[in-house]
C-alpha cells in the first residue's frame, strides 16, 4: 500500500504517468482545469517549472496515447476509462489550440453522452404542477422567490447550519459505505463565485468544500448541498477511490480529477442522487429538524416537494447552452429562455449565465443534467431487492463511464422488454 504525496515516479506505468502529465500540463493552459490532483509531488513539480507545452502538441499527445492502449498492461476497465479521458483531453487541447466544433460534438467528446433539446410542453406542465405547490395571486417567479426567501438560510449561519447537517449525514454514510476512519471535511463560506459549492479533494481522504453565501435561494435544502459534495457525493467517491483503487489496486489514473471529462459527469450525476442514496424521501422534514435545533426554520416537507419539480426544470440549463453555443441564439434572448422556464429574477438568471458563457465552464452543465438523468436510471434499474445504496456504492468502488451505465441500462431493456423503464 504506497500513501499519496510520495515521490513514487518509478512505480507508474509509463503510460499512466504520460496521462498524468499531460493532465497537469493542460491545467497549466486553463486555471481549474485540473479538479483535484494528489499524486507525486516531484511529477506536479516539474511541469510547474516546464515552460507551457503547445495545446497542438498536448492534442497530439492525448491522441498518441490513446493509440498506445492497446498494448497497455492495463485491465480492460482501465484502458476503457483513460480512452474515455484521453477523447476528453484531446477535445479540451484542439479548443484551446482553436480547432472549433459544434458544441454537442463538443460535449460528447468531453462527456461520452449526447444531448438535445428538452421539451417546453413538459416545462409548462412542471409550472402547472409548482402553481399548485405554492398557490396564491400573482407571478409564478415572484411566489417562488418569496418561498426561497422564507426558507433562506444567512449567510453568518451557514457554515454552523451546514455543519449541523453534515455530521448527521457523515455518520449514516460511514455506516453505509465503509468511510476511512480519518476522512474529514471543512467547510468554508465565500462569495462571488459562477457555483452554487465546489468540492476540493486534497488526497490523504481530507476535503475542503466552498459554499457560494450569494446562491442560496434553495440553501434551506442543505442535504442537497452537502449529500452532493460531501456525504456520499464528492469527498466520498474520492476517497473511497483513493483507499480501493489507488492505494490497494494501483489505479494510479484515479490521482488526478480532471474538468469536463466523462469521469466529472460520472461524478455529478452521482452527487446529484446521492440524496437519494443515503436518505430518501422525507429528507425535508430531517432537515426542518436539525435547523430547528441551530434556531433556524425551514418549510421541510415543502422545501422538497418544491425541490423535486424545480429539479425537472432543470434541463432547461442545458437547453439554454445548447441555444447559446449550437443555435447563435443571441445572449439576451438565453436570458428570457432561462428566466422563463426555470422561473429567475434578472440577477439569478445572469449569475447562470456566468456560469454558461465561463471558457472553461460552459459545458459543464450537461454534467448535472445528464449526469443526474443517466445515473438516476441507473439506479433505478437495480434488481429487485436491492438497497439503493448498495447500487450507489459501485459508482463509488469502480472507475465507471457513462458509457458503462447506457450499456448496462440497453441489456436491461433486451433482456426485459415488457418493462416501461427503471421505476
Amino acid at each position: 500500500m504506497s500513501e499519496p504525496g510520495a515521490d513514487r515516479t518509478g512505480t507508474l506505468a509509463p503510460l499512466v504517468r504520460d496521462y498524468l502529465v499531460l493532465g497537469l500540463r493542460l491545467g497549466r493552459h486553463v486555471d481549474g482545469f485540473v479538479d483535484c490532483w494528489f499524486g507525486d509531488r516531484a511529477i506536479s513539480a516539474r511541469v510547474a517549472a516546464e515552460p507551457p507545452v503547445s495545446p497542438l502538441v498536448l492534442a497530439a499527445q492525448a491522441r498518441r496515447l490513446g493509440a498506445e492502449l492497446a498494448e497497455a498492461e492495463l485491465d480492460e476497465s482501465r484502458r476503457r476509462f483513460l480512452a474515455a479521458q484521453l477523447t476528453a483531453m484531446a477535445a479540451t487541447a484542439d479548443r484551446l489550440a482553436g480547432r472549433e466544433r459544434s458544441f454537442v460534438v463538443e460535449v460528447q467528446d468531453y462527456f461520452d453522452v449526447h444531448i438535445v433539446l428538452g421539451d417546453p410542453d413538459r416545462y409548462a406542465c412542471l409550472h402547472d404542477t409548482m402553481a399548485e405547490l405554492l398557490p396564491g395571486p400573482g407571478d409564478l417567479g415572484a411566489r417562488l422567490e418569496a418561498f426561497y426567501d422564507r426558507n433562506a438560510i444567512p449567510p453568518d449561519k451557514l457554515a454552523r447550519a451546514v455543519r449541523a447537517v453534515s455530521d448527521e449525514l457523515r455518520a449514516r454514510a460511514r455506516s453505509l459505505f465503509g468511510l476511512p476512519p480519518s476522512e474529514r471535511v471543512d467547510y468554508e463560506v465565500v462569495r462571488d463565485r459562477p457555483w452554487n459549492a465546489f468540492n476540493t479533494y486534497l488526497g490523504d481522504f481530507r476535503s475542503k468544500v466552498a459554499l457560494n453565501a450569494e446562491s442560496g435561494r434553495a440553501i434551506a435544502a442543505l442535504p442537497t448541498m452537502v449529500t452532493h459534495e460531501s456525504y456520499p457525493g464528492h469527498h466520498t467517491d474520492h476517497c473511497l477511490k483513493e483507499a480501493g483503487l489507488v492505494r490497494e489496486r494501483g489505479h494510479d489514473e484515479q490521482l488526478i480529477s480532471l474538468v469536463n471529462t466523462p469521469q466529472c459527469l460520472i461524478a455529478e450525476g452521482a452527487g446529484e442522487l446521492a440524496v437519494a442514496a443515503i436518505l430518501g424521501e422525507g429528507w425535508g422534514a430531517w432537515t426542518a429538524e436539525i435547523l430547528s435545533a441551530e434556531g433556524i426554520r425551514s418549510d421541510g416537507e415543502l422545501v422538497e416537494r418544491v425541490l423535486a419539480v424545480f429539479a425537472q426544470l432543470l434541463p432547461a440549463r442545458q437547453d439554454a447552452a445548447i441555444l447559446l453555443h449550437d443555435r447563435g441564439a443571441d445572449p439576451d434572448e438565453v436570458l428570457a429562455f432561462l428566466r422563463r422556464w426555470l422561473l429567475l429574477p434578472p440577477d439569478r438568471a445572469e449569475h447562470m449565465m456566468s456560469f454558461l458563457t465561463d471558457p472553461l465552464w460552459r459545458a459543464y452543465t450537461v454534467t448535472y443534467i445528464e449526469g443526474a438523468r443517466l445515473v438516476r436510471a441507473w439506479l433505478g434499474a437495480r434488481p429487485a431487492g436491492q438497497p439503493v445504496a448498495d447500487r450507489y456504492l459501485a459508482l463509488l468502488r469502480e472507475p465507471v463511464l457513462p458509457s458503462d451505465l447506457q450499456a448496462d441500462l440497453q441489456d436491461r431493456v433486451e433482456v426485459h422488454p415488457r418493462e416501461r423503464g427503471p421505476h
